[in-house]
């Protein structure tokens, strides 16, 4: 039997995310800010992306191939970057949320960029003076200990996804893309047999399809397709946010 095409298109993606097998057995959590960050190798014929095999032991989707990323941590908001936001992104990250703020915004990206560094050991962003990085926390001292300021202005959002009700974990994901040119570093040895990512593959999208992957990291990779064809990654696109209303899932556009 052949491997399902990760291109699908909008009604596929809804009915996919709704069909989607779940337990509904947990108490109804409040979704947590996340974000994930897609490295995005154009230099080929046929575009790449960085996807990472999470540990075999990880209650949460173990085994899968997914995006780096994670949620939002404390010192987040607070450290210096060497490049802002660009005001497409700002914008529609201050869209469609309760109370909008800039900080959080910022956070989000930059909890894409400290997550993305910690489970590959890539870093975006730029050479600096040393800082006293033990001032904006232990989440933040390894990355500042490299020499190297988040750059946040090569950073485009095109995604963001709420986990259904009475799941064991939600998260309010907001889904960045960023190019491998803007990549300044990588540590190596950080991806092993014991860590959170056991394995880094630069894949196609048509690669992708055999992998197991999350029902969502498959529709998102549908709408990687959708924005290559269009010519993106660029600042200021509109932005699908899927979110599940009565039973079913939705996507709206931001932007």
């Amino acid at each position: 039997m052949n491997a399902p095409s990760p291109i699908l298109d909008a009604e596929e993606r809804l009915a996919r995310l709704t069909g989607e097998a779940r337990e509904r057995a947990f108490p109804n959590l409040r979704p947590k800010d996340a974000a994930t960050l897609v490295i995005l190798d154009k230099t080929g014929q046929n575009p790449r992306i960085l996807m990472g095999k999470r540990h075999a032991n990880h209650r949460f989707m173990p085994g899968k191939f997914v995006f780096p990323g994670g949620r939002i941590e404390p010192g987040d908001a607070r450290v210096p970057v060497a490049g802002h936001l660009a005001e497409g992104v700002l914008g529609a990250l201050t869209t469609r949320v309760p109370r909008p703020s800039l900080t959080r915004a910022r956070a989000l990206a930059l909890a894409a960029i400290r997550e993305t560094y910690e489970e590959t050991g890539i870093i975006i962003g730029q050479a600096r003076t040393a800082l006293h990085a033990e001032k904006f926390g232990k989440n933040w001292a390894a990355f500042l200990g490299t020499g190297y300021q988040p750059d946040l202005s090569p950073l485009a959002y095109f995604a963001r996804a709420i986990t259904p009700p009475r799941r064991p974990k939600r998260f309010d994901t907001r889904f960045f893309v960023v190019e491998t040119k803007a990549i300044a570093h990588q540590v190596p040895d950080v991806v092993n047999e014991d860590s959170e990512l056991t394995e880094l593959r630069w894949l196609t999208l048509a690669e992708t399809a055999a992998l197991p992957l999350p029902a969502i990291t498959r529709v998102m990779l549908a709408e990687l397709e959708g924005m290559l064809e269009a010519g993106g990654p660029h600042h200021g696109m509109p932005v699908p946010f899927y979110f599940e209303r009565r039973g079913r899932f939705c996507r709206e556009m931001i932007g």
